[in-house]
């Protein structure tokens, strides 16, 4: 709720997008045949002159194929006549592999919570700048989607990453996500197949979809180990103290360590998410959900003053405050 409210830009209206010869089409206007209910059944959605619109508790909407890395256009519509504000107007989410939400919300004159207008990564990461159209507008999403893999032990090698436009504009540039989406936190990674079906939500508000369809990309994740083969090490309960305090890096912003429950996280500033470390000596760290590494220097009474984080190319050094 502190973050600023992403600024507001003109967008030109969103003409139908014709799908390439590659694409696999998932709505072009005529039926729900390639949906089906969260039970398997019939979709609740109704079709009308060459749209789908969302029927209030019917519940979400699934593709019958699951899919993996890919690169989804959509088109969509807030209701023309406007009823309710914030979160309660125009509400609906495109998400991806049925985990990763991207908001979709009549942000158009509506003030609500940053994380959760449209073109958010829901209650991740608000939009670079508020792209939305009037109420009743055809808008469109295209958005670049990566798949999180995991190790056969079933933890995170790597986090999805997502790149949306919305309207022709980049309102998320490469962004790790943090794992799946739920209502006031996100979930942490699950182990999950490499395709699953995308979902479109019924959040109660009647919002309007055409012309969807999506390319599957070949995957590019990077061959990692199928599980760290470094040994894992508790470190004892006396010694814990010695990481724990407050590191600041040289722009200023403070990284925290902290130990819940006897655990070692650490928390950058600006991030609402703690990371759990693993430790594998005194002073080399992984972390539990995370594909990445962190390096301590301690002094002669073992105590931590100096910290280096590396993940996803991104280097964070920090000095004991």
């Amino acid at each position: 709720m502190s973050r600023p409210r992403p600024q507001a830009v003109q967008t030109n209206p969103a003409l139908p997008v014709p799908p390439p010869s590659d694409a696999v089409i998932l709505f072009d206007g005529q039926d729900l045949s390639q949906w089906r209910s969260a039970t398997g059944e019939a979709a609740g959605w109704v079709v009308h002159e060459g749209y789908l619109e969302s029927v209030p508790d019917s519940g979400y909407l699934y593709t019958v194929r699951g899919f993996g890395d890919c690169q989804l256009h959509v088109e969509w519509s807030s209701p023309v006549k406007v009823m309710g504000d914030g979160q309660g107007r125009g509400n609906s989410g495109v998400f991806l592999m049925s985990r990763y939400e991207v908001q979709v919300l009549d942000s158009f004159d509506n003030v609500t919570y940053p994380d959760g207008q449209a073109g958010a990564v829901y209650g991740q990461y608000p939009p670079l700048v508020n792209a939305s159209r009037k109420p009743g507008e055809w808008q469109s999403y295209d958005i670049v989607f990566r798949r999180p893999p995991f190790r056969r032990d079933g933890s995170l090698l790597k986090p999805a990453v997502i790149t949306v436009l919305q309207n022709g504009v980049l309102v998320q540039d490469h962004v790790e996500i943090w794992g799946g989406t739920s209502w006031l936190k996100h979930l942490p990674y699950d182990n999950h197949a490499d395709r699953m079906p995308l979902a479109l939500q019924d959040h109660g508000n009647p919002v309007r979809y055409r012309n969807i369809w999506l390319r599957e990309l070949p995957e590019q994740q990077p061959a990692g180990p199928a599980e760290d083969r470094r040994p894992v090490i508790a470190i004892a309960e006396r010694a814990i103290g010695n990481y724990v305090g407050d590191f600041l890096r040289d722009d200023g912003a403070a990284v925290w360590i902290t130990a819940p429950q006897g655990r070692l996280h650490l928390q950058l500033e600006g991030s609402r998410q703690p990371l759990e470390l693993v430790a594998h000596s005194t002073t080399e760290f992984s972390f539990r959900h995370l594909a990445g590494g962190l390096t301590f220097e301690l002094d002669e009474s073992k105590l931590a003053t100096r910290l280096v984080m590396e993940y996803g190319g991104t280097k964070i050094e920090a000095r004991r405050k």
